[in-house]
C-alpha cells in the first residue's frame, strides 16, 4: 500500500516553488513552459517514485532539466516581430521586481542556479549539489557568492519607502 499524495495535492503543494525556480533560471517569458513541462514529466513518473523520496528536491531536478530544455529550444527559435518597440514593455503589477529579476539573470549560471535552488526552493545545499553535479561544499559556496553580488548590484530600496535597515532606522 502506498502512503503518497494525490498527484494534485503534490501540484499544490510544490507548484509556487517550482515556479520560482523556474523563473529564476529562465526569468518570467519562458518560465511557465518549463513549469508545465516539469508538471506533465513529473505526474508520468510519480507512481513509480519511492513513497520516502524527498518530493520537492525531485520535482527541482525536474524543473532544472526541464528548464535547460526550454532555454536551448528558446534559443532556437525566431523570435519574428512587425517592427522593434522603442522601449521595453512595463513590467506587470503582480510581477516579480523586475530590478531584481535583472540582478539575478546576470549572476553567473553556478551562482543564479545555486540562489534559486537553495534561496528560492529551499533546497539543502546537499540537494543543490546533487541536481548541480557537484559538491557540496561548491554549491554553499556558489549560493553564498551569488547573494554577495546581488547585495553588491541590486538597487535597495530608499529608507523613504518605509523599509527599514538591519538596525530598525
Amino acid at each position: 500500500m502506498t502512503n503518497k499524495q494525490p498527484f494534485e495535492t503534490v501540484v499544490a503543494t510544490h507548484g509556487a516553488t517550482v515556479l520560482r525556480v523556474c523563473r529564476a533560471v529562465l526569468g518570467p517569458v519562458d518560465a511557465d513552459d518549463a513549469w508545465s513541462e516539469t508538471f506533465l514529466s513529473a505526474m508520468r513518473a510519480y507512481p513509480d517514485l519511492a513513497d520516502d523520496a524527498n518530493v520537492e528536491a525531485w520535482l527541482v531536478t525536474i524543473a532544472h532539466r526541464k528548464a535547460i530544455d526550454v532555454g536551448r529550444a528558446a534559443a532556437r527559435r525566431a523570435v519574428p516581430t512587425a517592427r522593434v518597440p522603442d522601449a521595453p514593455a512595463p513590467p506587470r503589477p503582480d510581477g516579480p521586481d523586475p530590478d531584481l529579476v535583472a540582478a539575478v539573470a546576470r549572476l553567473p549560471d553556478k551562482q543564479r542556479l545555486a540562489v534559486a535552488y537553495h534561496h528560492l526552493a529551499g533546497l539543502p545545499h546537499a540537494d543543490v549539489a546533487a541536481i548541480s553535479s557537484g559538491r557540496t561544499d561548491a554549491a554553499r559556496r556558489a549560493a553564498a557568492d551569488g547573494i554577495a553580488a546581488l547585495r553588491r548590484t541590486y538597487p535597495r530600496p530608499t529608507a523613504g519607502k518605509g523599509t527599514a535597515d538591519a538596525n530598525g532606522r
